[in-house]
């Protein structure tokens, strides 16, 4: 423990993340939930082996981000062993009930799993990597909240064929439907209000697929104050998909809400903020800035600026982060490797189904020695 400067009493969590190559909430809530178990979270990133999303030091920053992770292990071993978790001072590891395997078939937590240091929570419903690119390459809207998803609809389609090999659906690659709650948001929320001295910033827009441009972003308004408290106004699915049209966003707005909130620079969110920053809302969050990136600002439905209160009051600055990726050029990078992410959603889920027959037929065929026994 003394290596990792750690007081004597923590209890350190090691969660892998494998390649994390895509952010949504489901992710984030294993970070909440890993670091639920101890009191000093190691999270471990492998190497991205399929078709990248982000790059390997994209993923290293996105994780970073997230406000419940003390220590980052890059390059970290795909299988867990007992000697990652000592070299890390790990009381145990933490992982979601949807199971890993390496090449050959094998359990990547089976020696930590035998030792009594391994720690399983369960998968989050509702949002996956394989959800959210079928979202991109369908072009579908019906993901929007406002939308209901019928079962001719070319949603449930993707929901029934993408990435889905010919044996059928493997529970924990497929997809499931995603519903908000009130103790998802409390768990997400800091809960902390503006301190005295606090700068209250506030920044607004659609973080849709909430990634490393926005994280830079954030990153540099949080540098513009000693005392930072940064408000994120989101929009409303319908008002993001009236001036970025096609299906945005790709996130509706529960999903987009969750994952900004797990953002440590975040100090609160407003679902459904105004796309015009009018006075009531600078006075009611009593606002000392507001700040809005390089990006185009789109007018409003009368054809104004949105930002034009702000900016006649002098409180109205323009953020430079230096990082230039938009939500647009993540679903180029998505489209551009369709096929290949098609072929590794198929081959993942094959691999799945056939470690759910085997433990199906062991169990089968403990059942039937029980059966014999008694008789």
């Amino acid at each position: 423990l003394l290596q990792h400067n750690y007081p004597m009493h923590l209890d350190a969590v090691f969660c892998a993340f494998r390649s994390y190559d895509m952010v949504h909430y489901g992710t984030l809530q294993s970070a909440e939930t890993g670091e639920g178990y101890g009191d000093y979270l190691i999270v471990g990133i492998s190497k991205h082996k399929g078709p990248p999303v982000f790059t390997q030091q994209e993923r290293y920053k996105m994780v970073r981000a997230i406000k419940w992770v003390d220590e980052l292990v890059e390059g970290a071993p795909y299988v867990t062993t007992l000697q990652t978790l000592d070299k890390y001072s790990c009381d145990f590891c933490v992982h979601g009930d949807d199971i890993t395997l390496t090449v050959d078939g094998k359990d990547t937590y089976e020696d930590v799993k035998k030792t009594g240091r391994y720690r399983e929570c369960n998968r989050t419903q509702g949002v996956s990597t394989t959800d959210l690119v079928g979202r991109m390459l369908l072009m579908t809207k019906a993901h929007h909240s406002n939308i209901v998803r019928t079962a001719s609809s070319d949603y449930q389609q993707h929901t029934d064929n993408f990435g889905k090999g010919p044996r059928g659906s493997s529970p924990w690659t497929g997809v499931s439907q995603f519903l908000q709650t009130s103790q998802k948001i409390i768990q997400f929320a800091s809960g902390q209000e503006p301190q005295p001295g606090d700068t209250i910033i506030y920044v607004a827009g659609a973080f849709d697929l909430f990634h490393i441009g926005h994280v830079d972003f954030l990153e540099a308004v949080h540098k513009l104050s000693e005392k930072p408290y940064i408000i994120v106004g989101l929009h409303f699915d319908q008002e993001v998909n009236r001036y970025k049209g096609k299906n945005y966003p790709i996130m509706n707005i529960h999903e987009r809400t969750l994952s900004v909130l797990a953002c440590r620079h975040v100090s609160e969110v407003v679902i459904g903020a105004p796309y015009t920053i009018t006075k009531d809302l600078l006075d009611h969050f009593k606002v000392d800035l507001v700040c809005h990136g390089k990006t185009e600002v789109f007018p409003d439905r009368g054809g104004y600026d949105p930002y034009a209160v702000p900016k006649k009051k002098g409180i109205f600055r323009t953020v430079d982060s230096g990082n230039s990726l938009t939500t647009d050029n993540i679903v180029q990078r998505i489209i551009k490797n369709r096929l290949l992410y098609e072929a590794r959603n198929q081959k993942k889920e094959a691999k799945e189904l056939a470690v759910i027959q085997a433990i199906k037929s062991r169990e089968e065929e403990k059942a039937k020695e029980r059966t014999q026994a008694v008789a």
